[in-house]
């Protein structure tokens, strides 16, 4: 038998949550109770929405294996989060394949379309619905519970012919909640959400070591306050590892206690790989007390451990590098090639933007200084190395 049989049989036996009463609908299973021989992962309503969540949920977009979404399914996981460009659409295949014989209302699925750089695009709306529809098939269901914009800007929060778009999907019934991903400029999203008064889930970064939380924290309150559901990601800060080497291991239960401790954040998609890194997770969620080594880990002046992972999507770099390349997303692919151990997805990263191996050639020094300090020349290069790797080699 192999290593993850055992773990997974082991882990099932200690941590199954909600693993029964399947047909049941989803807020109503989550307020049964559960089996008395494992604690159960506290809820929270996902803002005006009318649903309640487990605060742990699984962000899929690094997962290829089925038996982990079971096992996150019989842990008490009822959202799963994807989207139209993970693992060049298997991602959503494979969640599927899955779920296809599970009754539809015993969980939630978040899929999303990027809408891409040009706003102004005359195809920009046909293309976004041709990848809606086509991740909708991939998903083989008749809706998606939460539809959003990816990566999106402030200004698409009041675009009307993406909330026209919107609407009507949700007319149709193909998509029950709308919302904007955002991984920079948070606050502005935010507000720009609930000053549009359209919306109903946002997809957020929010960890403790984003720079800005004095003006991302309010805007999240006021979301809060004004039912605006809240998905916390990138709640780990740079994935398993602190720095490139590998030899400065990430506290992810530290870290995920500390986005729970904010009753703001309804849920939270950490990227499990594997069925421990599924059970810290869950242990994490249903043991929400901080002990001493995780209140450490997090202290900013007693931490020896430096993030060299985590970028703060800023911006302030890409006007000072002359080609204006997109170096916060190069800096999203450095962290996932390095601290998530999944080159494959800072290759997908690096193909959406276009960027070229050789995209740093021909200047003598680098002129970008990174506000947290990042080596941004070293890193830059290295990456972009991934273009031309052949895919089948990125394990």
């Amino acid at each position: 038998m192999s290593t993850n049989s055992i773990n997974r049989r082991n882990f099932l036996k200690i941590s199954a949550t909600a693993g029964t009463g399947l047909a049941v609908s989803l807020p109503a299973l989550a307020a049964d109770a559960t089996p008395s021989a494992a604690p159960r992962i506290p809820v929270r309503p996902l803002g005006k929405t009318g649903l309640s969540l487990p605060i742990l949920s699984m962000g899929v977009m690094r997962a290829d294996n089925p038996n982990l979404l079971k096992a996150a399914f019989d842990a008490g996981v009822r959202h799963f989060d994807t989207a139209n460009g993970y693992q060049n659409g298997q991602n959503e295949t494979m969640l599927g394949n899955f779920f296809k014989d599970i009754p539809r209302d015993s969980f939630v699925i978040g899929t999303k379309v990027s809408l891409g750089r040009d706003l102004t695009s005359s195809s920009l709306i046909s293309s976004f619905l041709s990848g809606f529809e086509t991740s909708l098939k991939r998903l083989q269901m008749d809706y998606v519970d939460i539809f959003y914009v990816h990566g999106a800007p402030a200004a698409v929060a009041s675009h009307p012919e993406v909330l026209t778009a919107l609407t009507n999907l949700k007319k149709a019934g193909k998509i029950k909640w709308i919302g904007i991903s955002t991984h920079s400029q948070e606050p502005a999203v935010i507000n720009a959400m609930l000053d549009a008064k359209a919306w109903d889930v946002v997809l957020t970064s929010f960890n403790y070591k984003q720079t800005y939380l004095a003006d991302l924290i309010p805007a999240l309150e006021r979301a809060h306050r004004e039912g605006l559901g809240i998905v916390a990601m990138k709640a780990t800060a740079g994935g398993e590892y602190l720095d490139r080497e590998r030899t400065k291991p990430n506290n992810v239960k530290a870290c995920l206690k500390w986005v729970w401790e904010h009753p703001f954040i309804h849920t939270a998609i950490p990227g499990f790989l594997n069925f421990e890194q599924l059970k810290s997770c869950v242990d994490a969620a249903t043991h929400l007390e901080m002990d001493a080594t995780e209140k450490q880990f997090l202290n900013p002046v007693a931490s020896l451990v430096p993030n060299e992972m985590f970028c703060q999507q800023c911006g302030k770099c890409i006007e000072q590098c002359p080609r204006h390349l997109p170096i916060p997303d190069m800096m999203r692919a450095y962290m996932y090639t390095y601290g998530y151990r999944l080159p494959s997805m800072g290759q997908e990263t690096l193909a959406a933007l276009n960027v070229p191996a050789n995209a740093c050639s021909g200047c003598e020094s680098c002129t970008v200084q990174c506000t947290t300090g990042f080596n941004v020349a070293y890193k830059m290069q290295d990456i972009s190395r991934l273009s031309n790797i052949p895919r089948e080699f990125l394990a």
